[in-house]
């Protein structure tokens, strides 16, 4: 049970080592705090659909199996997009462009077709939520590289401050001629960082099997 849990987030993660779901990771990642907000999108969408997948997939005739499970996804996806436009409308507003297009994500159809159609229900639901797991992670770090190399700070609640009643936004690096760099802020930034991170992840799996 274990491997379906972590597999999502260390063997297969999402965007560090099978690539998937690009466009609004290099997109939305310009804070840590739109990065939490989307990686939780999709972290429920994958949790739901996946469970629900699998609960029916004995049910659902073959020739509509692709149409049944991506109204199921658009369903849950619509579920959030009108959570975050009722409570969020900030942050709805920057990155609620990309919600919908978690319906066609790779990440989300790829688990429902290649697992959940496949697989139990309860290891459905943990490839969910590790898959989930590792997306966030992934958004989490890039955004937190861009924002602090970007903006000098991390943005963990600004726009979420309303249904919490706390900001937190922290200065990390001392002000200087050097930082911020607002070439990371830009989508060049983007890929730059997401180049890197993977560029260090691989060097760190090649080191590790020479090491064995």
């Amino acid at each position: 049970m274990k491997k379906h849990l972590f597999k999502g987030i260390f063997i297969e993660n999402p965007i560090f080592v099978l690539l998937l779901g690009l466009c609004p990771v290099l997109a939305v990642t310009t804070s840590v705090e739109n990065a939490i907000v989307m990686g939780l999108s999709v972290m429920f969408v994958l949790f739901f659909t996946n469970t629900i997948i699998s609960i029916i997939k004995n049910i659902v005739p073959e020739q509509v199996r692709i149409p049944t499970y991506i109204l199921i996804i658009a369903t849950f996806v619509t579920i959030v997009e009108l959570l975050l436009n009722a409570y969020t409308p900030i942050i709805y507003t920057t990155i609620g462009i990309y919600i919908p297009l978690i319906v066609v994500n790779c990440i989300v159809l790829g688990r429902a077709i290649g697992f959940a159609s496949k697989e139990k229900v309860f290891n459905s639901l943990l490839d969910g939520l590790g898959f989930g797991i590792g997306f966030l992670i992934a958004l989490i770090v890039l955004g937190g590289i861009r924002e602090i190399l970007g903006n000098n700070t991390i943005t963990i609640i600004d726009n979420l401050s309303k249904l919490t009643n706390v900001e937190m936004i922290y200065q990390v690096l001392p002000k200087n001629n050097v930082f911020p760099m607002s070439v990371f802020r830009t989508p060049a930034g983007a890929f730059l960082s997401l180049g890197l991170l993977i560029g260090i992840i691989n060097t760190i799996k090649i080191n590790r099997r020479g090491n064995k």
